[in-house]
């Protein structure tokens, strides 16, 4: 496999890229800390609606659904009128829509809360990875890359210890509330932050030649688009319900684990090495390459699986899930930096976060079949059985797969895929 990149090419560092890449970061982290509020919150709000898991469930999996029309909007709006704007005008919609949740007085109204949140969740990663990648130092792209997706997981971790401080003590609706301060901290980074200057190299005068450039390069849009929807079946097939699943122990649900109840302690404790492994494998794909370092995080996530789905043992699971978490976050810590290097470099702010989010569609499912299939097989072998086939397909598809290492964001050119050696 050809890697394009250029060493000769000087690495120009912007002043201020700190605060795009910061804005970024800190945007994907509150979008992943409202999403996961809900994973340990099926009881209450199963409670407070009269419905079964099996229907808060479907809220998460409407979320998935909603995200490609946020990042169709709000991706196109950053290719024609600039990063910083859009961005800074989905973190206050997705935001205010996450305190709706938190009021919603019927199950119907919070099915709806959730499906806008899906619109703003689908927006911001397109914009903010290629903010942040766009303005980040060529050499420092794949650590910041792994910085980047590394905030899914920390907002995981967040949910986590707030379930913990925050819900007992002002109550299950703040977990809705509480991101609104951080919403207001990364408007204020962003009007600091300077306009991408990629962006203003790029940039195609109509929405019109926007939507064309975009459905020109269709053939690695497709490619994208089985890629991330295989991805985020891995990630979301690996989070979601875990926590479920270890409260269905009853040798776990009881325990400790550095002084937390064991089911929101282990995600604890797995979040914080999935945020590990999205540096390093992140950093480690500036060296390797993007697709050896992924596949290397992927064998990890393997050979960690019988442990994380079938331990017998407090210990064993978590040892089983700080291996599989660093892995898969590791592989999706290089997804922002390899996305943005095989897109199309008019179309950078809708291209990657357009292929993700229909991945996410793809992958929307996952839960629910999840669910489905453990109450025919039991939790530990519908969780084994559904990662181990995505991670096998994920091996295949990076195999054959393209690769634009390193590309120059600061050069306009079509993209050219990588050819077979």
């Amino acid at each position: 496999m050809h890697i394009e990149t250029d060493p000769s090419l000087p690495d120009v560092e912007t002043p201020g890229w700190r605060y795009a890449v910061a804005s970024g970061i800190l945007g994907w982290v509150l979008d992943a800390f409202d999403f996961f509020v809900v994973v340990f919150l099926f009881n209450e709000l199963m409670a407070r609606y009269n419905v079964t898991k099996g229907a808060i469930v479907l809220t998460m999996t409407l979320v998935l659904a909603m995200r490609p029309i946020g990042a169709l909007l709000f991706g196109a709006l950053a290719d024609k009128f600039g990063r910083k704007i859009p961005l800074i005008a989905c973190v206050i919609y997705f935001s205010t829509i996450t305190v709706c949740s938190g009021l919603a007085p019927t199950y119907g109204i919070f099915v709806l809360c959730r499906c806008l949140y899906g619109i703003g969740m689908g927006g911001y990663w397109g914009i903010g990875a290629s903010y942040a990648m766009e303005s980040a130092p060529r050499s420092k792209r794949g650590f910041l890359s792994g910085m980047m997706q590394g905030g899914y997981p920390g907002g995981y971790l967040l949910a986590a210890i707030a379930m913990q401080t925050i819900a007992p003590r002002f109550g299950w609706h703040a977990m809705f509330f509480v991101g609104s301060i951080l919403a207001v901290v990364i408007v204020l980074i962003t009007l600091k932050a300077p306009e991408s200057q990629a962006w203003q190299q790029v940039h195609k005068a109509s929405l019109g030649d926007i939507f064309a450039a975009l459905f020109e390069n269709i053939k690695i849009l497709l490619y994208l688009v089985v890629l991330m929807g295989a991805m985020t079946c891995l990630s979301h097939g690996t989070q979601d319900l875990y926590p479920d699943f270890l409260k269905t122990l009853p040798w776990v649900v009881n325990a400790k684990v550095l002084g937390m109840k064991a089911p929101l302690g282990i995600p604890v404790i797995f979040n914080i090495a999935a945020i590990a492994g999205a540096l390093t494998i992140g950093y480690l794909s500036q060296r390797m390459g993007r697709r050896k370092a992924i596949m290397t995080a992927l064998g990890i996530s393997l050979l960690a699986l019988a442990p994380w789905a079938f331990g017998t043992s407090l210990w064993v699971l978590v040892l089983g899930s700080i291996v599989l978490q660093a892995g898969v976050q590791g592989a999706f810590g290089v997804i922002p930096a390899h996305l943005n290097e095989l897109s199309p470099d008019a179309v950078r702010g809708l291209f990657p976060g357009f292929v993700y989010q229909l991945g996410v569609l793809v992958s929307s499912p996952a839960p629910s079949v999840e669910n489905i299939m453990r109450d025919h097989l039991g939790y530990p072998w519908a969780l084994g059985i559904f990662v181990a086939c995505v991670i096998l397909v994920l091996f295949v598809l990076y195999y054959f797969g393209p690769e634009n290492h390193s590309k120059d964001f600061s050069t306009n050119s079509d993209l050219r895929l990588p050819i077979k050696q």
